[in-house]
């Protein structure tokens, strides 16, 4: 007698495990992006009469939020903003609090320096220079975020139907690369000229993108090939669930919480928004590690079809021997 589960059960099955999935990372999304707030955010105090007050004054202002460091001038203040080492500088002058930043890092932190200066300040007339400001189609940085998760989404189904469509490794291979350049290429198209919300060149931007989505679907399509439909949920919930939260692209990584930052440049996602935030405005400054992080997850991915295809190839050796006819003994 067949043990069978019936439909109705079946659909219990699958309803109960989506919406219990659906619990879960509707509750880690929202939870990682209400969380964020500045935590050790780098900023510079620069030089001069009052400078030890306003750290002072800044430290006891938001406990915790800022790193803060000394600048000998605005001109050193402004070549570390413009090298993303800090997001902003405070000079205490004998006109008033005079603040600047580097929008394009991170318009969120902007408008969090902001708001701190005018606390610190007492008033509204706060001087604000803007050294690498966001770019002007998209100020507020919507529609780069906006733009980066639908990369990340296709990313997720390309590996699953890599997987469970096509069935020769060296295809799949030819596959993940074909998609990567196809998905380069379009979408920095659309990011950078189309929609204009993805400032710097336009090849610059299609690397990266190329990087981040062989990368991405490598890894998915290689666990998904060597292990099964395991691998790919594996490789799905690393590469989209964990890494989309903790990328920092809607605030930045300091704000999140504890080290989740600090994991999350170290994933696909992570590495690829902070590359395409700083290819353009700051002309590559500090693009070394994001971009290892992403050549690496390319190799592990590459890395993990080939494993795939040696474990194949024994079985399949096996059974086209085991297929070949015995021939008959000789009389």
């Amino acid at each position: 007698m067949s043990s069978a589960a019936s439909p109705r059960a079946e659909a219990r099955t699958v309803l109960v495990i989506v919406a219990l999935v659906q619990f879960v990372i509707a509750g880690w999304f929202s939870w990682s992006a209400s969380s964020a707030e500045p935590r050790d955010l780098p900023v510079l105090v620069v030089a001069g009469q009052g400078a030890q007050g306003l750290t002072d004054r800044l430290r006891e202002a938001a406990p915790g939020a800022y790193a803060t460091a000394p600048a000998d001038s605005l001109d050193e203040a402004d070549d570390a903003l413009r090298e993303r080492k800090a997001y902003g500088a405070l000079l205490a002058g004998p006109g008033g609090l005079e603040l600047h930043l580097a929008s394009a890092a991170s318009p969120t932190v902007a408008r969090t320096l902001t708001e701190q200066a005018r606390e610190l300040a007492g008033t509204d007339r706060l001087h604000v220079t803007d050294v690498v400001p966001a770019d002007s189609d998209d100020p507020h940085g919507a529609g780069l975020s906006m733009g980066f998760l639908p990369l990340l989404i296709t990313a997720v189904i390309a590996g699953l139907l890599f997987v469970l469509k096509v069935r020769d490794t060296g295809a799949k291979f030819l596959g993940v690369i074909g998609f990567a350049v196809a998905s380069g290429l379009l979408g920095s198209l659309m990011l950078t000229h189309l929609s204009g919300v993805l400032p710097g060149n336009y090849f610059a931007n299609a690397g990266i993108i190329a990087l981040l989505e062989l990368g991405m679907v490598g890894v998915i399509t290689g666990l998904g090939s060597l292990i099964g439909p395991p691998g790919i949920a594996v490789g799905a919930v690393v590469m989209f669930v964990v890494g989309n939260p903790l990328s920092g692209l809607n605030s930045a990584p300091e704000m999140l919480p504890g080290p989740l930052g600090t994991l999350g440049q170290f994933l696909p996602a992570g590495a690829g928004a902070t590359l395409l935030r700083t290819a353009g405005p700051f002309d590559g400054a500090g693009a070394g590690r994001p971009v290892l992080v992403l050549v690496a997850w390319a190799v592990v991915g590459l890395a993990l079809l080939f494993a795939s295809s040696r474990r194949k190839a024994p079985a399949a050796a096996a059974g086209s021997a085991a297929a070949e006819p015995v021939p008959a003994a000789a009389h």
